[in-house]
């Protein structure tokens, strides 16, 4: 599904084409994606994009009338395409814009989402931690809300009430950089343990982040779609393959029901 980087890169990508145009028109081929999708949107007919930012995993689209609240859910993608071009099959929303372009959200398993809010609040976004490329997220912070935390780290970190945006291939990726083992307890770190492992998590996401914005060209053409996980794996979605650390075997693990890779070698 698309993480944190890659909603990031997706937001890198339209807001070129559509931050300072004006809303002629949304349709919605569907009533429903997650959840209904709101009649509100249609507010947003006649206006000015003012600004597109991301907080966590949601893109909102601004403008003086409302937000729009989009999410990409496990399969969903945005592309800027010519207003003529035509939907295909789980091209479920179009915002046109007056200069003759269009987003196009596509999803095929409708698990995303299109919200509604007046000024860029919403329930949704309610009671989450601090972005992870952010001064606010630090080992100090880790520290304090890991005391006494049995949880396994690798959940702690996945966690959006925590921080928000660690997905599931960052963690095992920012995990093995920063040689933890997944399944120990979050209350287990010392400090100097979070400063390395916040300092990876920012260095992978920021790394992913910029190797997916060598696509963003792609967002205008008829096949746009940023380069979801382009960057080098060192363990994710490698179990029996050697680790490039030490050679020995890669292991996998299920932990809070989501595939976990790692080297019980190098992470203790």
């Amino acid at each position: 599904m698309p993480e944190l980087p890659e909603v990031e890169v997706s937001r890198m990508g339209i807001s070129p084409h559509l931050v300072g145009e004006t809303i002629r028109s949304l349709t919605f081929r569907t009533p429903k994606l997650r959840w209904d999708i709101p009649v509100e949107l249609k507010q947003l007919e006649g206006q000015v994009i003012r600004d597109i930012r991301r907080r966590a995993k949601y893109l909102i689209i601004e403008t003086d009338a409302g937000c729009a609240i989009v999410h990409l859910g496990m399969s969903g993608s945005l592309r800027v395409l010519d207003a003529e071009f035509p939907p295909s099959k789980h091209d479920h929303v179009d915002l046109l814009l007056t200069n003759g372009k269009l987003l196009r959200y596509n999803d095929p398993r409708r698990f995303g989402a299109w919200l509604f809010s007046q000024d860029g609040e919403h329930v949704m976004l309610g009671h989450m931690g601090p972005e992870p490329l952010t001064d606010e997220f630090n080992a100090e912070y880790m520290l304090q809300k890991a005391l006494n935390k049995r949880v396994a780290v690798k959940q702690f970190i996945m966690d959006n009430k925590v921080v928000v945006g660690v997905g599931n291939i960052y963690a095992s990726e920012s995990l093995f950089s920063a040689k933890v083992h997944p399944t120990r307890t979050a209350g287990s770190l010392t400090l100097a343990e979070w400063d390395s492992l916040v300092a990876e998590i920012k260095q992978v996401l920021t790394t992913s982040i910029k190797q997916g914005g060598t696509t963003l060209k792609d967002f205008a053409q008829a096949d746009g779609k940023p380069g979801y996980f382009a960057q080098e794996l060192q363990v994710y979605g490698k179990a029996g393959e050697p680790c490039p650390n030490c050679g020995e075997e890669i292991e996998a693990l299920k932990i809070g029901q989501r595939n976990t890779f790692f080297c019980s070698y190098c992470q203790l």
